[in-house]
């Protein structure tokens, strides 16, 4: 393994990246590779039961390369866990170098239906879904930031994806909290540079993981982003990790505030 990151810059003190939302998909896939180069990790996850063995196992192999990764499986969406974990960098006496928020829990149905029996959209359901999937990182952010457990030059990123802009079936919360996530990160760039802090956001292509697997019509979703897909396929997790993994270190510190496609181009079309 080869160590690309600095760990201390005041006796005693260590680098770690806090995931928020990393039992799978972008989230694990970025934790794993943060983890590989060197890095602390720590993710709060919610596992199903039926794959936390696979989970955990994976976390196991990672600290085999000599870095700590552990694992709570916790509600993110709680304030208790946010104390609990301010806490647990504090015990330790470690900096944030990188908060990576990739919580993705919101409501798929439409606006209108034809079909007087199917479930539509609440205003409700846009209110849940943009706490979930846009405040609850500026909760986190703003925490970790009041409790200078910031590393200097840390980074906060997420994920956004072209529904930000763009309508699709069934995604209108999901849109509406991507939008807010982005001006969220877009302020969080602004008001945190006097403390050297960037924040970005990563727009990932189509992504076969189980969050599009729930989307319906994601069938349709994977034809037409391999059609419009300049390289003709889709994008992986670990095609993101890598960009989560090239924006945290130390050459990429002047990007901030940015939508960074990260699609193989598809984007372009």
């Amino acid at each position: 393994m080869v160590n690309n990151f600095e760990f201390n810059t005041k006796p005693g003190s260590y680098s770690w990246a806090l995931i928020l939302g990393g039992s799978s998909g972008l989230g694990f896939a970025s934790a794993q590779k943060l983890a590989n180069k060197g890095l602390n990790v720590c993710i709060i996850h919610r596992t199903r039961r039926s794959k936390l063995k696979e989970f955990e196992s994976i976390c196991e192999s990672l600290r085999g390369d000599g870095v700590e990764v552990v694992a709570f499986n916790k509600d993110a969406m709680n304030a208790d866990t946010i104390a609990e974990m301010i806490q647990f960098f504090k015990d330790k006496n470690a900096e944030i170098l990188v908060l990576l928020h990739s919580i993705a829990k919101g409501n798929l149905k439409p606006i209108y239906s034809e079909n007087t029996e199917e479930v539509t959209l609440t205003g409700k359901d846009f209110l849940l879904t943009a706490e979930a999937m846009a405040v609850s990182l500026y909760d986190w952010a703003s925490a970790f930031a009041k409790a200078k457990l910031f590393k200097e030059n840390g980074r906060i990123l997420t994920f956004t994806s072209e529904g930000s802009t763009k309508p699709l079936p069934n995604y209108a919360a999901v849109s509406a909290a991507k939008a807010a996530l982005e001006a969220i990160v877009r302020s969080l760039a602004f008001e945190l540079a006097p403390l050297k802090i960037t924040a970005n956001c990563i727009q990932a292509g189509v992504t076969n993981t189980e969050s599009l697997q729930l989307i319906p019509g994601s069938d349709v979703l994977i034809e037409q982003a391999l059609v419009r897909n300049p390289q003709k396929r889709l994008t992986t997790p670990q095609d993101v990790a890598n960009a989560v993994y090239l924006l945290s270190k130390p050459e990429a510190s002047w990007i901030n505030g940015a939508v960074i496609p990260v699609d193989g181009g598809e984007h372009l079309r």
